[in-house]
């Protein structure tokens, strides 16, 4: 009965939820397509002609996205350990970014210090056990962080979720040692009982 209740509690909030309506009725794959049209528009993200690296892209809402916002004469990568549908104008690399083999595979596509920016809407798969669900978020962000340091230019930004643990201001310290500008921000297709946040920061080594 409990699975039963919750299931028909989540549908309908998907059938109340303004970004399912716009989602389907614009084709992004994701209603988080909204989060990131937000967040780059806030903060001008995303200029015709970047080059983007989309973590945890799948469905791929994301690099739809970027796709747009990127034109023509932009570079998108979009990686995840999911499979995704392709989509054109960007490249999709299946797999596990902390995989050698994905790693050497991206460095293929990607040079060193060229991106324009890094993003991460990775979430850890959440058991409800707060030490075991903090240290999993831990580890996705500074996996992204080691790719942002890898791959982005001087002056480039990151955008990454998080969510809000115990340890949490140690990784808004980690980014603030490398961006001159870091910002908090809640998109308003982040739903308000979720703890997910997310993390602007530009202006890399810098």
């Amino acid at each position: 009965m409990a699975r039963r209740d919750s299931s028909s509690r989540w549908l309908q909030r998907q059938q109340s939820d303004r970004f399912v309506k716009q989602r389907d009725q614009q084709g992004y794959r994701s209603r988080a397509a909204y989060k990131l049209h937000e967040l780059a528009t806030r903060d001008r993200l995303i200029r015709p002609g970047d080059s983007v690296l989309d973590l945890g892209a799948s469905p791929g809402g994301w690099t739809q996205v970027a796709v747009e916002l990127a034109g023509a004469r932009g570079q998108i990568t979009a990686l995840d350990v999911l499979p995704m549908a392709p989509i054109r104008g960007a490249r999709f690399i299946v797999g596990d970014c902390r995989d050698p083999a994905v790693r050497a595979e991206l460095g293929r596509h990607v040079q060193p210090a060229t991106l324009d920016l890094v993003m991460s809407d990775m979430a850890p798969n959440i058991t409800g056990v707060a030490a075991v669900d903090e240290a999993a978020m831990v580890d996705l962000a500074q996996l992204t962080l080691d790719l942002a340091r890898q791959f982005l230019r001087p002056g480039g930004s990151l955008l990454i979720k998080l969510f809000q643990f115990a340890d949490t201001a140690s990784i808004l310290d980690d980014v603030a040692a490398h961006f001159a500008m870091v910002s908090r921000r809640k998109p308003a297709a982040s739903r308000a009982q979720s703890r997910e946040f997310y993390v602007v920061a530009k202006r890399y080594g810098i």
